[in-house]
């Protein structure tokens, strides 16, 4: 990959696209993980305004760190950033307060962690609409498009998606070429929305390589029956997450109403 010819045409697309929609710069959520790292430096470079949100949800404090640690990074290398923090711990407290109990509490952790996700779009909306800005999405390709790995309506709701046709591996690619901080390329990936330790790979069961591989295999035109061994195993678990997630990557389906019924 021709790093930095890559970073030279994301910047460039990032502040044609704000100018051409008379928008004055980026709203970023920084979580402390690689992709909203290497999201909100590309944004910084730009020269628009660039607002990094921390948004805490009971949130393990090595998450914070990193996140304010690149944000001081950021503005220590950039004039045009700027941070606010916002601790929607009290609101996700007291919308679980609201909420009726139920019987199924895996089914509610994974609905509670979506809700996190919910909560910091609708935070990060607010503050666009205040400042005439651009939501700026965090999901590189691996995750919006072959897993489908995020939250519809969460992290997936976003104005402009600028890692969106980026790998994983090319993120950190990315990412280093940029100096981003050290603790954060070597922090194993999480979407920090469980309240623990649980990484990315804990929850899908594969690597991102073992993800990208899989993907390129499909891409190819193999089928479960080409792989043996932990091959097997890897396809297996991406075509499961590429076929059940297949809502979140397809355009919102429209029912169409025939003629002669209207």
């Amino acid at each position: 990959m021709k790093t930095e010819a890559v970073v030279h045409h994301i910047v460039n697309w990032l502040k044609d696209y704000a100018i051409k929609n008379h928008q004055k710069g980026f709203v970023v959520g920084v979580s402390g993980g690689i992709d909203s790292a290497l999201t909100s430096t590309l944004c910084a470079k730009t020269d628009l305004p660039v607002l990094c949100l921390e948004m805490p949800i009971h949130q393990s404090s090595n998450q914070v760190s990193r996140a304010l640690n690149h944000i001081d990074w950021l503005q220590d290398n950039f004039n045009n950033v700027e941070l606010i923090q916002v601790d929607l711990t009290p609101v996700f407290d007291g919308l679980l307060d609201a909420l009726p109990k139920v019987n199924n509490e895996e089914e509610r952790l994974m609905s509670l962690a979506n809700t996190r996700a919910r909560l910091r779009m609708t935070t990060l909306y607010y503050f666009a609409a205040l400042q005439g800005r651009l939501v700026a999405g965090t999901g590189n390709k691996v995750e919006d498009f072959g897993v489908g790995f995020y939250t519809k309506y969460g992290d997936g709701g976003v104005d402009v998606s600028p890692i969106a046709d980026l790998l994983k591996t090319e993120v950190y690619q990315l990412a280093a070429h940029l100096g981003i901080n050290e603790e954060i390329l070597v922090a194993p990936p999480t979407d920090g929305l469980w309240g623990d330790s649980r990484t990315d790979e804990d929850q899908i069961g594969a690597s991102y390589p073992e993800l990208e591989w899989a993907m390129q295999m499909k891409d190819e035109g193999k089928g479960v029956d080409d792989f043996e061994g932990r091959q097997k195993e890897v396809f297996e678990i991406f075509m499961d997450y590429n076929t059940k997630n297949q809502h979140k990557m397809e355009p919102i389906p429209v029912c169409e109403i025939p003629k002669s019924l209207k």
